[in-house]
């Protein structure tokens, strides 16, 4: 039983001030160079999680063996295809004190990916397709996407969308974006996410009506933990209570944690217990991906 996921992946470049920061000159700040990307990240945590993953993404020519590697070093079968001519997807996080980050986005050859890039021989074994929302709300890409939820459709895989992106979201509709995931089996937005998906304008979220649309939906709530409405089960957990350290690739860890147990058939208590527990260990080092 193969996951395949799709979509972007991305040198992260993490900036954490050490002191006070001084505007117009300098401050003295950590910076670390790593992999990211949303949906390898998702791919990074399956794989160490013990599922049986393939990841297709598209990363600068130059940059296809690191990434590779990198994601091969977590059990991931990575197929990468490498553009000639964009350089490869750079993100560039800043973290405040208590491990929330800013992001500087560069989307590079994530925007360049074709249909090609997911040879027949990923499908291999697949029942289950991961995409994220980055994937459908960049306008080249968006064919690739809709056409991987058809195909995996056609073949009798299930598929997972996590929205990704609030302020694309907001930019593109929610209408429109549910409209494009319609069929999905498991939706994974965050707090915010469901919040625009929903139609929510106060203090209440109508996370019903999302349940009415998606079979699965799984949202994660911040410091008040997460939800799972499906049919007529309703679950939650609490937030990790732990020092957290960096924030980023949390949400990634948290929908691989989850997915890994919903495929081996964990009811819903306990597929929320192991994205928790996924949450938890990402937030307490540096980087979104398995230390």
């Amino acid at each position: 039983m193969t996951v395949l996921v799709v979509g972007d992946v991305v040198d992260d470049i993490s900036v954490r001030a050490l002191g006070e920061v001084t505007p117009a000159s300098d401050t003295t700040a950590e910076i670390r160079l790593r992999p990211g990307g949303s949906a390898a990240n998702v791919a990074a945590w399956l794989g160490h999680l013990g599922a049986d993953v393939t990841f297709c993404g598209r990363v600068g020519a130059d940059a296809v063996e690191r990434h590779t590697t990198a994601l091969a070093g977590h059990g991931v079968n990575a197929v990468l295809a490498g553009d000639p001519e964009r350089t490869t997807a750079t993100i560039v996080l800043q973290l405040d004190g208590e491990g929330e980050r800013t992001m500087f986005v560069d989307r590079g050859a994530n925007a360049g990916l074709v249909a090609s890039d997911v040879p027949e021989e990923a499908w291999s074994g697949v029942t289950w397709l991961h995409l994220t929302g980055y994937s459908f709300f960049c306008e080249s890409v968006r064919p690739v996407a809709l056409g991987l939820v058809a195909e995996a459709r056609e073949r009798g895989a299930r598929v997972s969308v996590d929205p990704s992106s609030v302020a694309y979201l907001r930019e593109i509709g929610a209408e429109t974006f549910l409209d494009w995931v319609a069929g999905a089996d498991v939706l994974l937005p965050n707090l915010d996410e469901a919040r625009v998906l929903s139609g929510s304008t106060g203090p209440q979220i109508d996370l019903e009506a999302l349940a009415a649309r998606f079979p699965h939906v799984v949202v994660t709530l911040g410091r008040m933990g997460a939800a799972y409405l499906g049919g007529d089960q309703r679950a939650q957990v609490t937030a990790p209570h732990v020092d957290v350290v960096d924030t980023t690739g949390a949400g990634d860890a948290f929908a691989a944690g989850f997915l890994a147990a919903h495929l081996r058939g964990a009811d819903p208590q306990a597929a929320l217990d192991a994205g928790r527990s996924a949450a938890e260990t990402c937030v307490t080092h540096l980087g979104a991906r398995p230390a």
